[in-house]
């Protein structure tokens, strides 16, 4: 009985222990498996060719006057605008888009039933350029620009003798559309750093559109008719803008050369200063004679995280605009405002 008992717990033994060898084996060889598996690789981000970013700006003044001795109206000023980019990068090719509205108005007590207008500019720029070379300074371009306003301007408003209190505006200087600068050139680019480049456009087509027939004779439209033309000649005598207006068509091509230069200095994220300069001159009226020149300057003041001092100044000469009855007059304009501002994306 001993014998068997012995016996029986000899073949218990002998079965665990080859069972036990199994396990072993199975895990070396699965462990080996392991070992000799692919690695995984971590998935490759995808590399982004766009940056884009948008600046909003809200300024609000308010000036409330009780029993003042000195003077003076209540009134409200309120100027918003959106500085958005959109800049694409791939190798030797690049694209950058950028747009900028501004618009503002002041309310004063004394003229209750206007809104006078203190600023208005719509102006989109995109440009498609092309490097020479991996490390080179020069790209070529083709570019495009526009500028106009959004809402109608106005010389002056003046009070209605049937009804005191009630003031309407007369004189209308600009409008939407009118006039709206369109500009298309093609040329070479020179960046030698991120913070200056000039492009250089010899081959440069201007259109120069206006929608309001009165004003076309001031922004220098051409006259669709001959000069001593009959009908035309007793719209003149009328003195009425909107009369003889009608005879002057409502675009005016240009052909010339461009160039365009910006400049952008920061010192440390708090003040920065923004210049364009642009030189076109037409080769159908006077070449390099007669210029016309827009020159662009924005310098902010980041006094806090959503607050800043604006200050923004525009100066324009074109020789076949006429205002107040004289031609090539310098107009400048400039405009000082405390925003509450805030950013979307990377700053730029």
């Amino acid at each position: 009985m001993k014998k068997l008992t012995f016996l029986a717990g000899l073949l218990v033994l002998s079965v665990w222990a080859y069972a036990q060898d199994d396990a072993q084996q199975a895990a070396a060889e699965a462990a080996a498996e392991l070992v000799g598996a692919p690695k995984e690789e971590a998935p490759v981000a995808k590399p982004k060719y766009w940056k884009s970013s948008s600046v909003f700006d809200l300024g609000l003044n308010q000036t409330s006057l009780t029993n003042w001795a000195a003077g003076g109206f209540n009134n409200v000023t309120l100027s918003a605008g959106v500085d958005a980019k959109a800049d694409y990068a791939k190798e030797l090719l690049s694209w950058n888009n950028r747009l900028q509205l501004q618009y503002g108005f002041i309310w004063s007590q004394d003229k209750k039933n206007v809104l006078q207008k203190s600023n208005d500019r719509i102006y989109l720029e995109s440009k498609l350029a092309y490097k020479t070379g991996k490390d080179s300074k020069w790209n070529y371009t083709a570019s495009y620009d526009f500028r106009s306003q959004f809402t109608d301007t106005w010389g002056k408003y003046v009070e209605k003798e049937s009804e005191p209190g009630i003031w309407e505006a007369i004189n209308l200087k600009s409008g939407f559309i009118a006039p709206a600068y369109n500009n298309i050139a093609l040329g070479m680019e020179w960046k030698p750093n991120e913070w200056f480049d000039v492009n250089i456009s010899p081959i440069t087509g201007s259109l120069t559109i206006c929608t309001i027939p009165e004003l076309r004779k001031g922004y220098g439209m051409p006259l669709g008719c001959a000069e001593d033309d009959a009908a035309y000649v007793a719209a003149l005598d009328t003195k009425d803008p909107a009369q003889f207006g009608k005879f002057y068509r409502n675009m005016l091509f240009q052909l010339g050369a461009s160039v365009k230069a910006n400049a952008k200095f920061a010192l440390n994220d708090v003040f920065t200063y923004e210049t364009q300069v642009v030189l076109f001159t037409d080769y159908l009226n006077k070449p390099f004679l007669q210029n016309r020149v827009n020159w662009d300057n924005k310098i902010t003041w980041q006094i806090a995280k959503f607050f800043k001092v604006g200050f923004n100044t525009w100066l324009i000469y074109d020789p076949i605009v006429e205002i107040d009855g004289v031609v090539s007059k310098l107009q400048f304009k400039d405009f000082l405002a405390f925003n509450f501002t805030y950013t979307l994306g990377a700053k730029k």
